[in-house]
């Protein structure tokens, strides 16, 4: 059984102290700091069992930029599709000589026996867990917005949209939280979940937009909704009153601005010119998405003493 930071399931188990280390990093690899060394050749493997384009072609990018022996298994082609387990699997690929595993999963809280198995001694890092925590993408948030405004303490942030569904609303509104900041969600009121009331209020969108500094869109998910949801659903219905439109965004303040985790269903979420306007930010959480990912695979790298001394 592996220490907190040997394995990286839940940002949330982490000091504001460790969050900010974990920050700091991910910001001096995007400034230019070399990848440390490693003390014999690493092996890592990508279990993906959900769709992902972002998120593990910059696991991918992450991985070979700190010169990891990457294995991308094939979920669609493994012995998953004849019955076996997570926890099967997982144990074959540490049985095979696995250092790490980067695993994507649609149960939530996939992680949370194998983390306290004591047979289980590779490193787990969550890449998504159904509508759980989604590590990565909060810190690739953070560094967003730190890059944008310089601190979190005291910023006002929107999220806004398919919140009952969201491992994103989930995962960044108890960080977003724990560093300062003040949540206020929206979206519609079907979609609301009592889980997120600890971390901030539920409001009307166009009551809060002039007052926000980022406003972040989630994804609608069709694939989580079910058969009866997505039967009432309408695209243009949505996002006539739960989308970021561009009047919407007139009403934003001028330093605000606008994230999305994507995939973006443009015209649905925000409208398509809003996407790669001024305000928006969207791409380069894109791009600071690899470094975000290169600071969590150094800190267990290092937790697990497979990096020479600088």
């Amino acid at each position: 059984m592996l220490t907190e930071m040997e394995n990286l399931v839940d940002l949330d188990t982490l000091s504001i102290r460790e969050l900010n280390d974990l920050l700091d990093l991910a910001l001096m690899y995007q400034e230019g700091k070399n990848a440390p060394t490693l003390k014999r050749d690493v092996r890592i493997a990508n279990l993906f069992f959900e769709n992902s384009t972002r998120t593990v072609t910059s696991f991918q990018m992450a991985e070979h930029r700190l010169g990891l022996s990457r294995f991308d298994i094939s979920v669609a082609g493994s012995s998953v599709q004849k019955g076996e387990s997570l926890e099967d699997t997982i144990k074959t690929i540490q049985a095979i000589g696995m250092d790490i595993a980067v695993v994507r999963h649609p149960a939530t809280g996939w992680y949370r026996e194998l983390v306290a198995d004591r047979n289980l001694h590779l490193s787990l890092v969550n890449a998504g867990d159904g509508a759980g925590v989604h590590p990565s993408q909060t810190l690739l948030d953070l560094m967003t917005i730190k890059k944008e405004f310089g601190h979190f303490d005291g910023l006002k942030v929107a999220i806004v949209g398919d919140l009952s569904h969201s491992r994103v609303a989930n995962s960044d509104a108890k960080i977003f939280r724990k560093l300062g900041m003040s949540i206020r969600f929206a979206g519609p009121e079907e979609w609301w979940s009592e889980e997120l009331a600890p971390f901030g209020s539920f409001e009307k969108l166009d009551d809060l937009l002039a007052d926000v500094d980022v406003c972040m869109c989630l994804r609608v998910q069709l694939e989580r909704i079910g058969q009866a949801g997505r039967a009432t659903f309408t695209a243009n219905d949505y996002h006539q009153q739960y989308g970021l439109t561009k009047a919407r965004a007139e009403r934003l303040k001028k330093t605000a601005i606008i994230m999305h985790p994507a995939p973006v269903n443009r015209g649905i979420e925000l409208d398509d010119e809003l996407v790669e306007s001024k305000q928006s930010r969207i791409f380069d959480q894109m791009a600071n998405g690899v470094y975000a990912r290169m600071a969590m695979l150094t800190r267990i790298l290092e937790e697990r003493d497979l990096l020479e001394k600088e």
